[in-house]
C-alpha cells in the first residue's frame, strides 16, 4: 500500500529535520522525504496542512492491567487510547498477575499485542521472581524473549546485595535495569510529600530522603557494578541535581519523569482530591520547576504516562486509602505540548522526548522517521484548542486530576506499520 503524506511540518529530532515535507510510505515502511521512489503508486493521500507530522509516540511506562485486574482495563482498552493519544510503542512493567519473570509471560503478552495489531509493547522482565527481591530472575530467558530490560516495578529490593547481584548479573546481558528508587522505610505507609499539604490535611507523608536516598544507593552500585540503569519517575529537585552529578562522572544513567509531575504540585491535592493521589507524590513548585529545568537542560531523557487506568471505586476511598495512580494516556501528548507554550521547550526538543530519546533508552528501533522505518507515526494539530472531558477517554480508567483543562494539540492519525489505527472525528 502506497500513501502519501503531504505539506505537513515534519518534526523529526534524530535527523534535525522541522519543516514542511512530504512524506512517502510504501509497504508499511518510510520509503522516501519529498522525492517519490520511482516505482511508487499512491494509493491513498493525507493532506497534512497545517498539522505536524512527527515519529509515533514511545511511552516507557504503562500499565494495561491484563493479565490479573481486567476489571480495571485491558491491553485491547488501553492500546485504543494509546493510539488515540499518538502512541505507538508501549512498555510495561514486570507487575502484572502473574509477575513477568518467565519467558512465557513475556511472549504471552506480546502475542496478545500481536493479535490487536494496533501498537507495539514491550515487556519489561522482573529484576528478582515475583518482585519478592530474594532470588534473581533468569534475565538471559528473559532478554532472549523480547524483555527491553529488568525492573523489580514499584516492590522495593530491600537487600543492597541482592541488587548488586542483580546489576552484575544484567550488565553481563547488556540489559538495562530499570530502577524506582524509594527507601522503603522513609515511605512507609506515606501517600503525600512532606510539607504544607500533609500538615494541614493530617496525611502520612513522604519525605524527599525517600527518594534521594534510595537514588543515592542505587548511583553508588551503578558505580560499582558499571550496570545501564535508567532511573524512573524523578520527583524531586535534588534527585536530579544527583543524577546530573552522577552525569559528569561519566555515570551510564538514563531519567525519565512523568507528565503530571511537570503541572501539578503537593497545592492540587486540594482538599483530599484523590485523582492527585501518585507515587511517587506531588511535591513542591520547586521540585516542579527544577525537573522543568533538567528537561531543558538534557538532564531527564524522557517524559512518559506512567498509565495507571483504575475502576472508579479506587478513587471514592478516603486520600489514604485510594489507589495511587493517573490514566495518562491521552494527555502525554497535550501535557508535553503545554511545556512548548510556556516556552521551556521548543517543538523538537519535546517531541525528541517522547519518540527517539525513550527508543534509545529501551534500545529498540523506532521514534525516527527515517528511509526503511517502520511508518509508526503521528500527527497531529498544534494549534487546535480543546478541554478535556473525562467522559470522552477510550481508556477504561478514568481518573484523570486534568478534567476541565484547557489544553492546546490534538492528534488527527496514528498510523502504525503504515495503516491508519486512529483517525479523528472532523471538529
Amino acid at each position: 500500500m502506497g500513501l502519501v503524506i503531504r505539506n505537513g511540518r515534519v518534526v523529526d529530532p534524530t535527523r534535525g529535520i522541522d519543516g514542511v515535507h512530504t512524506l512517502f510510505i510504501n509497504d508499511g515502511f518510510v520509503a522516501a522525504l519529498d522525492h517519490a521512489p520511482g516505482d511508487f503508486e499512491p494509493l491513498r493521500e493525507i493532506d497534512a496542512a497545517g498539522l505536524v507530522v512527527c515519529p509515533g509516540l514511545v511511552d516507557l511506562r504503562a500499565r494495561l492491567r491484563e493479565p490479573g485486574q481486567e476489571h480495571k482495563a485491558t491491553i485491547g482498552s488501553e492500546i485504543d487510547a494509546a493510539v488515540s493519544g499518538g502512541i505507538t510503542t508501549l512498555c510495561i512493567p514486570p507487575d502484572t498477575n502473574p509477575v513477568i519473570d518467565t519467558p512465557a509471560m513475556a511472549q504471552m503478552i506480546q502475542q496478545r499485542a500481536w493479535q490487536i495489531g494496533k501498537s507495539f509493547i514491550h515487556p519489561c522482565g522482573a529484576l528478582t521472581r515475583n518482585l519478592e527481591g530474594t532470588a534473581l530472575t533468569d534475565m538471559a530467558a528473559l532478554d532472549e524473549a523480547g524483555c527491553v530490560g529488568v525492573s523489580n516495578a514499584l516492590a522495593p529490593v530491600k537487600d543492597t546485595v541482592v541488587m548488586r547481584r542483580a546489576m552484575q548479573y544484567a550488565s553481563t546481558f547488556g540489559l538495562t535495569v530499570f530502577l524506582h528508587c524509594q527507601d522503603p522505610w522513609l515511605q512507609g505507609n506515606g501517600c503525600v510529600h512532606e510539607g504544607e499539604i500533609s500538615t494541614r490535611l493530617g496525611l502520612p507523608a513522604i519525605p524527599e530522603a525517600a527518594e534521594t536516598v534510595g537514588v543515592a544507593r542505587d548511583l553508588a552500585l551503578i558505580e560499582t557494578t558499571g550496570a545501564r540503569c535508567h532511573l524512573c519517575h524523578l520527583s524531586s529537585a535534588r534527585a536530579v541535581d544527583m543524577v546530573a552529578q552522577a552525569r559528569e562522572r561519566g555515570l551510564p544513567v538514563t531519567a525519565d519523569v512523568t507528565a503530571h509531575h511537570l503541572h501539578l504540585t503537593e497545592h492540587d491535592i486540594g482538599f483530599f482530591n484523590t485523582q492527585c493521589h501518585v507515587l511517587p507524590p506531588l511535591r513542591g513548585q520547586r521540585d516542579r520547576d527544577r525537573l522543568r529545568w533538567a528537561l531543558k537542560a538534557g538532564i531527564i531523557d524522557a517524559i512518559c504516562s506512567d498509565h495507571q487506568p483504575h475502576e472508579p471505586d479506587a478513587k471514592l476511598a478516603p486520600f489514604s486509602e485510594s489507589e495511587p495512580g493517573i490514566s495518562g494516556l491521552e494527555t502525554l501528548l497535550p501535557l508535553t505540548l503545554k511545556l512548548v507554550d510556556d516556552k521551556i521547550l521548543n517543538l523538537s526538543d519535546a517531541i525528541a522526548l517522547l519518540t527517539c530519546k525513550p527508543a534509545k533508552i529501551l534500545g529498540i528501533d523506532a521514534g525516527h522517521l527515517g528511509v526503511g522505518a517502520t511508518a509508526d507515526i503521528c500527527i497531529f494539530d498544534p494549534e487546535l484548542e480543546w478541554t478535556f472531558d473525562h467522559e470522552r477517554m477510550l481508556s477504561r480508567g478514568r481518573n484523570t486530576p486534568f478534567q476541565g483543562w484547557p489544553l492546546r494539540g490534538r492528534v488527527t492519525y496514528t498510523l502504525i506499520g503504515g495503516e491508519i489505527a486512529f483517525q479523528a472525528d472532523p471538529v
